[in-house]
């Protein structure tokens, strides 16, 4: 099995945790023979609107690999007919945290030229970015009649936005009409418009009294509909040039249940493909060597390196570190996946180009 022999449009590559650093140098490999094979973009768990700029969040940024790969991407595209894009598609939020909706929504109405005074709707950033505001419901000003009067004029900035494709969509024809494509500033617009829309979302659920597992997963239900909502986006605007390589944690990306997987799988059916990552042992997490009965053990025979193969048949690891994002490989997972990217020991060492390791 070889990676370039899927087919699907929107390809998620699910990494077992955020803690080893050989799964992203990987993707980098992979992602550099993808792109050998029609595929323009990929696209990172990482806030879209910080992503417009190279940027990262949830510090992703001080990651060497991420480092690499954007330096890749510059260094690829300056010589290239078709340029490679990079993405985020998650929403501004941290894990105990959310911005203001402030700045997000002010962006779109400059670029509209519209006289609104925002700031007196939104009040003080620290009101809504100070971590009480997602922990305490009484604390959040997700439900105050500003935030629902928030909600609405970001809803109103969004048709405003589209209203005002069609002008834009002339223009470029004019300009080129072999492809025509909207104006780069109003991408970058509707992507604000998106994220300010997005947030007003969250912190209105978080406004929502309940048990802390009922918020918590509350929560992470609304993540995960903003992350399907951001990847079916790029997609649309990816569809004429190639496919899309996503890559997040299994738990974002699997088809079960009800994360960003899920939804999307289920909108988008066959278009979507989902390959599971899995690792046998790794130092930089503490983790040893699967027992052989296992998904992660059966996999580790005979591999190496790394290996695409197909869904093993196994039980799942009860050695795992949760506390470092690795949960292993269970049936719901694994009947979720098209086929697992197995890494046998994690090392984590830098290379300076991708594509060398990416022989699978």
């Amino acid at each position: 099995m070889n990676i370039t022999d899927f087919t699907a449009e929107l390809l998620g590559l699910g990494e077992p945790t955020h803690f080893e650093p050989a799964c992203a140098w990987l993707r980098n490999d992979l992602f550099a023979r993808l792109a050998e094979h029609g595929f323009r973009s990929i696209a990172l768990e990482t806030d879209r609107v910080a992503a417009l700029d190279g940027g990262f969040s949830h510090e992703l940024g001080e990651v060497a690999a991420n480092q690499q790969l954007l330096k890749w991407l510059r260094v690829y595209n300056e010589t290239a007919e078709e340029p490679l894009t990079f993405h985020g598609f998650d929403a501004p939020t941290e894990m105990f945290s959310a911005p203001s909706p402030r700045p997000y929504l002010e962006h779109v109405r400059d670029y509209l030229g519209l006289d609104i005074d925002i700031a007196a709707l939104t009040g003080d950033d620290e009101r809504w970015s100070r971590s009480e505001a997602i922990l305490d419901p009484a604390q959040s000003p997700g439900a105050s009649p500003e935030a629902r009067e928030l909600r609405v004029l970001a809803d109103d900035l969004l048709v405003a936005l589209y209203a005002a494709a069609p002008g834009l969509d002339a223009a470029a024809s004019r300009l080129d009409a072999a492809a025509p494509r909207l104006d780069a500033a109003w991408e970058r617009a509707k992507v604000h418009a998106m994220a300010g829309r997005g947030l007003l979302r969250y912190h209105a659920a978080s406004a929502q009294p309940g048990d802390r597992d009922t918020r918590i997963s509350r929560l992470a239900g609304m993540r995960a509909v903003l992350m399907a909502e951001n990847l079916l986006d790029i997609r649309a605007i990816e569809a004429p040039r190639g496919p899309t390589l996503v890559f997040a944690h299994n738990g974002h990306l699997q088809r079960s249940g009800s994360g960003a997987g899920a939804i999307v799988g289920a909108l988008l059916g066959d278009r979507y493909a989902f390959v599971a990552g899995s690792l046998g042992r790794s130092d930089a997490i503490g983790l040893g060597e699967p027992a052989p009965d296992t998904y992660e053990g059966v996999l580790q025979q005979g591999t190496d390196t790394w290996k695409l193969a197909g869904v093993p048949a196994g039980r799942q690891r009860t050695d795992t570190k949760p506390e470092r994002g690795y949960f292993g490989l269970d049936a719901a997972l694994c009947e979720s996946a098209t086929a697992v990217w197995h890494i046998a020991i994690g090392c984590g060492s830098p290379r300076t180009e991708p594509g060398a390791g990416a022989a699978g």
